[in-house]
């Protein structure tokens, strides 16, 4: 998806503007896991097929669930992106590249897709252009990415903003691998997303729920 400049904002002017509301609804979520705020790490969590994403934080190696935001939109199918504009969302683990206050979908982070695993398996499969622009944002529309509505977006922003984009990570799921063996949806797979599979199954293993 394109995501063109529509303004001329900076991340201060958005902190700005929707800091505090952002930081009030975020803290009581904060206050009933007992966490510091703001935490020192942040891990994403997405499930494509609950359309579900779980924040996380990380204080001195600690994972701790702080709420599940419902994706209000993401298209495509289950299995990894593999070429530009085959409107899927990504399956993998990712780190934020840059904050875009300008976004045409109100905020948006935007992902490292395509990471190094995915670019050394398009390479492999002789897939020149394996997409990019790949971003978490506002409003309810995807090609691709995921859509968290306006609020959610604002949310992220700040609380990406207050403890940097370094120590935000984002795990993309087609299944919640605590709960089912996503190995299965790669039997007919190649090696590769086996291994993809395995790897997203291990990460998401250090994010166990109390509840």
């Amino acid at each position: 998806m394109f995501h063109k400049i529509v303004g001329k904002r900076t991340t201060a002017d958005v902190v700005d503007l929707y800091g505090e509301a952002s930081k009030d609804r975020l803290l009581p979520f904060f206050k009933t896991a007992n966490v510091q705020f703001p935490p020192e790490k942040v891990t994403l969590l997405a499930i494509k097929d609950s359309n579900e994403l779980e924040l996380w934080v990380e204080n001195a190696e600690e994972q701790t669930f702080i709420r599940s935001y419902p994706v209000l939109a993401a298209s495509g199918v289950l299995g990894p992106k593999l070429r530009e504009g085959d409107k899927q969302v990504p399956e993998g683990i990712y780190q934020l590249e840059y904050l875009n206050p300008n976004s045409a979908f109100h905020l948006s982070l935007k992902l490292n897709y395509p990471n190094d695993f995915d670019l050394l398996h398009a390479k492999e499969e002789g897939r020149a252009e394996p997409g990019t622009n790949i971003f978490i944002h506002g409003k309810a529309i995807s090609i691709g990415c995921l859509a968290m509505g306006d609020e959610v977006a604002e949310e992220l922003f700040v609380l990406t903003t207050l403890v940097g984009k370094s120590n935000v990570n984002v795990a993309i799921a087609p299944s919640d691998p605590r709960i089912n063996d996503i190995s299965k949806l790669a039997s007919d797979k190649p090696q590769w997303v086996k291994t993809l599979y395995l790897n997203i199954s291990n990460y998401f293993e250090r994010f166990k729920h109390d509840r």
